[in-house]
């Protein structure tokens, strides 16, 4: 597979999160990189989350389900062999993230020539 050098591959493994998976997407949406690619695995969900997918076709956003539930770490690793990017990012499904968040971190990695970062995290309700 050729990953392409700008992509950031963002994986969110999904089950059973109706109540926050919107603000989540729309966190992603609304980061100030624009090169990415989201993909969602559906970990055998059983709420409402199966029709916010029909919202969601857009030319960079993969919806992947699961035939059965089977944790977030096989969720997470399907979503990598799907992944085309050569940045991937993990973002679980009732997180959010800050607009800039792609951009600062990217843009740390290239300028001290690190291959990996992450960062704090807040709680909210």
């Amino acid at each position: 597979m050729r990953y392409l050098d700008k992509l950031v591959s963002i994986v969110v493994p999904v089950h059973n999160a109706e109540k926050y998976l919107s603000k989540t997407i729309e966190s992603v949406r609304a980061q100030t990189y624009p090169d990415w690619e989201l993909i969602l695995v559906d970990d055998c969900s059983k709420d409402g989350t199966s029709e916010l997918y029909e919202t969601l076709l857009e030319e960079n956003i993969i919806v992947i389900k699961l035939p059965t539930n089977a944790g977030a770490a096989t969720a997470r690793n399907t979503g990598l062999t799907q992944a085309h990017g050569r940045y991937l990012a993990f973002l679980d499904a009732d997180d959010i993230w800050r607009p800039e968040k792609l951009e600062q971190q990217l843009k740390y990695m290239k300028k001290n020539g690190v291959g990996f970062v992450f960062s704090s995290y807040e709680y909210g309700d």
